[in-house]
């Protein structure tokens, strides 16, 4: 075990220990598909650290003596394409479990899916608010959900900032979300409606003429909520308009993204956002993180997709480990139930999210939104070396945005 995993181990698992490996049984696999986006470097870091660590666990002695065996897929940030993953995923490799997605628009087609088969999806990326909303039984989240995040910016921005805010928002669904969320949290907690809303296309380019009407508009800040290369270039096309750095950014949980700041340069500094880990943070957890995510996959400083995607590994282990599985040809429905409830009953897992994780059994975003905690983060330094800062944590009431 890593000395990483160990001190999350020791930290918090509330949540249940570990189950000891089963003496005289036939030990089997248990099958755990992953659809991400992994179009960009850091997306196939994500997948490969899911691996990884899945890796560990079988090199470990597995769960309870059965190894899980892993099936990762890229869906390209694609609904269709990851639809079409996860029903090859329960349909047609029988996995017991099925983590994913990264994006938005594409776990909450997903849910469907895994709702109608009847197997437990667990998400590591996917802020939309509705992923949750649908009622599905069988779903559960491991990131913040979109509706806290809403209600932390828009309470920072009005109080520290201002109120006349423009916002930029791309096509994609977890942007959508950030964006119209953040515009309702402004106008119910400071009467504020925007000053400039634009939609733009993921992967546009050219964001100009949009800069010289928001310049134009004497505005005191701009959120632009996008997938972190599209975020980069709007930031650049910021300054190139001539808005000054006096006109704070704001980003949606995407801007975490290091190639957010690895692009942008000197246009992220100042930027701030909401997310659910910063790697400026100084417990002795996060720094064996960060050390282990450079030493590991080459990257400066983790965003909170690493550590997601860290903590949901953890939770799944745990969950797996304390659920009553007989893996035989005839107990896959059965199966799925119990790796269903056991992830229901986690609670209060303590790892590298700022805030404890709990999920519960009734299938209602109170119970499926298990991270409570954003933590808001300043860019003081953009580039490939990019620095932060922690400007505050919230943990958030449970019905928050409902």
């Amino acid at each position: 075990m890593s000395s990483l995993k160990r001190t999350i181990m020791t930290v918090g698992l509330a949540g249940g220990m570990l189950a000891g490996i089963a003496v005289g049984a036939m030990a089997a696999d248990i099958r755990v598909g992953i659809t991400m986006r992994m179009v960009s470097e850091n997306g196939q870091k994500y997948g490969q650290m899911v691996m990884d660590e899945i890796d560990m666990i079988n090199k470990s002695g597995g769960i309870n003596g059965n190894m899980i065996k892993p099936t990762l897929m890229n869906d390209e940030c694609k609904s269709d394409k990851g639809v079409a993953n996860a029903v090859k995923l329960v349909n047609q490799q029988k996995v017991h479990l099925l983590i994913g997605s990264t994006c938005s628009s594409v776990s909450l087609p997903i849910v469907d899916v895994t709702a109608k088969a009847g197997v437990p999806q667990i998400i590591p990326h996917s802020t939309n608010g509705k992923i949750t909303k649908k009622g599905s039984e069988w779903v559960f989240r491991v990131p913040v959900s979109g509706r806290y995040y809403a209600g932390v910016n828009a309470k920072y921005v009005g109080e520290n900032i201002g109120k006349k805010v423009a916002y930029l928002c791309a096509a994609d669904a977890a942007s959508q979300n950030d964006c119209d969320a953040m515009q309702k949290q402004m106008k119910a907690q400071h009467g504020a409606d925007p000053a400039y809303v634009a939609q733009v296309q993921e992967k546009e380019v050219d964001f100009r003429t949009h800069m010289q009407k928001i310049k134009s508009a004497g505005v005191d800040g701009i959120m632009i909520a996008a997938l972190a290369e599209t975020m980069a270039r709007a930031l650049i096309q910021s300054y190139e308009a001539g808005i000054p750095a006096s006109v704070r950014r704001i980003g949606s949980s995407s801007a975490s993204n290091s190639p957010v700041p690895s692009i942008a340069g000197d246009a992220a500094k100042g930027v701030f956002f909401a997310a659910a880990y910063a790697a400026a943070d100084t417990r002795p957890v996060a720094r064996l993180f960060n050390e282990m995510v450079k030493q590991r996959y080459g990257i400066h400083a983790p965003d909170h997709d690493f550590s997601q995607a860290y903590d949901l590994v953890r939770i799944v282990e745990i969950a797996l480990g304390n659920a009553n599985l007989k893996l035989d040809d005839s107990s896959l429905a059965a199966d799925r139930t119990a790796i269903r409830d056991a992830i229901a009953s986690v609670k209060n897992y303590e790892g590298l999210a700022s805030g404890p994780i709990s999920f519960c059994a009734a299938p209602t975003p109170q119970c499926r939104d298990g991270n409570r905690t954003a933590v808001l983060i300043a860019y003081t330094k953009g580039g490939k070396d990019y620095k932060t800062e922690v400007l505050a944590r919230v943990t958030m009431p449970i019905d928050f945005g409902l």
